[in-house]
């Protein structure tokens, strides 16, 4: 089936997409956003976390049609040039990234958060961030990370 979609401002057309196919699988073998991981497969891990209309959303568990005419955004689309986004620099600026491969799906779970609120505390962070694991290292970090990127989006503080 043909699909069409908005994939991180960009109008995306494609031709002969199965019907069963996820989002996941489109966004990393159709067209290369590898940001997305298939972790576990079962929307228990966060790893493949888009956001579907500002959304965040499990992409292994959407089915790619449930994107048709719909804005998608992947960790590819945040940063502008060089310039990381706030909630990818409050991650950078934390270390709250070891081996990268939940951060993506963080970021993206992160940035949803603080668009719903801004100065989120951190039972919000936590409860918000408690459907993306982590093997690398301890949440405490994730929670600063997720802090300092509102704080940069707010526009208080500098980014580095």
């Amino acid at each position: 089936m043909p699909l069409k979609f908005t994939l991180n401002g960009k109008e995306v057309c494609l031709e002969d997409v199965p019907g069963e196919a996820t989002l996941l699988e489109v966004l990393r073998q159709r067209l290369g956003m590898l940001g997305a991981k298939e972790g576990c497969g079962v929307g228990e891990c966060g790893a493949c976390t888009v956001l579907l209309d500002g959304k965040a959303v499990d992409s292994c568990l959407t089915a790619a049609w449930q994107a048709a005419g719909r804005q998608v955004t992947t960790v590819e689309g945040l940063a502008q040039g060089e310039t990381l986004h706030p909630i990818q620099q409050g991650f950078a600026d934390t270390g709250a990234v070891q081996c990268g491969f939940c951060t993506p799906g963080m970021i993206l779970t992160a940035l949803d958060l603080v668009e719903q609120a801004p100065q989120p505390s951190e039972d919000q962070i936590r409860r918000a961030m408690s459907g993306n694991l982590c093997r690398c290292t301890g949440y405490h970090d994730v929670v600063r990370a997720v802090r300092r990127g509102a704080k940069y989006l707010r526009g208080e503080g500098e980014e580095q």
